[in-house]
């Protein structure tokens, strides 16, 4: 049986938020009489992390993710229910926590770091690793007040993962830094996970929270509402996000009903998970039941039993697709693909009310919803399509994907009040295969069309240093 790493058994927090500063007082001086306004920030959050696990947390700002992370480092108790931690824990909150203004960095890494548990000796030791790793040079050795955003989370998160943490929390302070420096971070998020460290992870890109962890939990107005795989969460959050106002309620309901009938799965599907990345199952039958009820073969070809399992609709704004489909530049329907052929993906789109400024996309995603790639067309935006149109939308491209299940959404915008906003989505619209290429020697998952050569040095003779002429290139 799994080790718990955090256990919240019932957790709640509210904020008393008095109209005078008297009646604060008031209500100490005449207890039994409440004399403020009660803002519950979080309601009865229960939920386990297993050790090992990263934990994603996605949610609008101001939903309670902030105040959720506090109460588990410790830094904030809640009003209501249990928190237990099993394990050293260190954290990556709000910009400047932890950190004096007025110290120099490296006063701050020896500061910092004795609060983290970290003794004078071992923090000389690691001194020289932490400075490499945030990279600030001479800065070191300057006030932590003079320092840009992007080198405070620079140091801020190298002293917070030097001290081998059991469980780190990061509360989208990644965002911060520029891109060199956040590869370093995920680098050393891996680092983490591997060795069975326990991460929680709070952000808004979607596709990094897929690609990095193992589970992801959606809080909305201090509720959770869902907790799932990576790819369900980001889903059901994104098409709560862009539905309009009057439907938010009604989203609500609906995720709530999906998560209390997927509970019973959760820890089934958990299981399956070795890399940092969860398997969609449902998916994963549709791709059984497709590769079981066809045979194998060689080339293009449609199984009409290949049929997303995963769909997620966003609410309509006057606008509905339809006839998703893959074809070969012949029109054929096919869904099992051969790698580096032309393909063409269209889709008819319904216009029931008028619409400006229209544009159509679509978005390829693999199994455990990480972003590959997508486009929008037409570049540039219709101006006015009437009601009762049909347009119909294709995209050709080209097949540069190793053996896999892909899956394809679409996507309608258009101009409400003046601002870009979803006239109608679907997520896993459309799936398909590429087909598997023993002559291949490309790895991992997007073929870059590499022409590889080489050549052959001949040995160098005594007492020379450099070849007289360059040997011939060998295709």
């Amino acid at each position: 049986m799994s080790e718990i790493a955090i256990a919240l058994d019932n957790v709640s927090k509210c904020y008393k938020q008095y109209d005078r500063p008297v009646d604060r007082l008031k209500e100490l001086l005449l207890p039994g009489k409440v004399r403020a306004n009660e803002f519950w920030a979080l309601r009865n959050i229960t939920l386990e992390v297993e050790k090992g696990q990263t934990l994603g947390i996605v949610g609008r700002n101001g939903s309670g993710k902030s105040t959720l992370l506090q109460m588990i480092v410790g830094t904030m108790t809640p009003t209501n229910g249990r928190i237990s931690v099993n394990g050293r824990i260190s954290a990556l909150l709000e910009l400047g926590s932890g950190f004096n203004l007025e110290f120099t960095g490296r006063q701050n890494v020896f500061f910092n770091g004795r609060l983290l548990g970290l003794s004078q000796e071992e923090l000389e030791q690691k001194f020289d690793e932490i400075a490499a790793f945030a990279d600030i040079g001479s800065f070191i050795d300057q006030p932590v007040k003079t320092y840009s955003s992007g080198m405070f989370v620079r140091l801020a998160f190298a002293v917070a993962t030097s001290v081998r943490p059991d469980i780190l929390v990061v509360d989208e302070a990644l965002s911060v830094g520029d891109e060199a420096f956040q590869r370093k971070c995920f680098s050393r998020l891996q680092a983490i996970q591997d060795r069975g460290g326990t991460i929680l992870f709070v952000s808004h890109s979607a596709p990094t929270v897929v690609k990095l962890c193992n589970s992801a939990i959606l809080i909305e107005q201090g509720e959770m509402l869902l907790h799932h795989r990576p790819k369900v969460v980001v889903n059901q959050y994104q098409k709560l996000i862009y539905a309009p106002a009057h439907k938010v309620q009604g989203l609500r309901a609906e995720i709530l009903k999906l998560n209390q009938s997927v509970e019973s799965h959760e820890s089934q599907q958990n299981g399956n998970e070795s890399t940092g990345v969860s398997q969609a199952a449902s998916d994963s039958n549709a791709l059984s039941n497709s590769s079981t009820s066809t045979p194998e073969k060689l080339g293009e070809f449609y199984s009409p039993t290949m049929m997303p399992t995963s769909t997620v609709v966003y609410v309509s704004r006057g606008v509905t697709i339809s006839d998703f489909q893959i074809t070969n530049l012949s029109g054929d329907p096919v869904n099992h693909l051969i790698s580096r052929n032309e393909y063409i993906y269209s889709y008819l789109v319904t216009f029931a009310e008028a619409a400006e400024e229209v544009q159509f996309g679509m978005l390829v995603k693999t199994i455990t919803g990480y972003e590959l790639g997508g486009t929008s067309f037409p570049l540039r935006a219709i101006d006015y399509v009437e009601a009762g149109a049909t347009i119909s939308v294709k995209f050709q491209m080209k097949c540069l994907l190793q053996a896999g299940t892909y899956f394809l959404n679409a996507g309608v915008v258009g101009s409400i009040d003046g601002e870009p906003t979803y006239l109608a989505r679907y997520v896993d619209a459309a799936m398909f295969k590429v087909q598997p290429d023993e002559e291949s020697c490309v790895t991992a998952i997007v073929d870059l069309l590499i022409d590889s050569n080489f050549r052959v040095l001949p040995k160098e003779t005594s007492g020379q240093s450099k070849l007289e002429a360059p040997p011939q290139l060998v295709d």
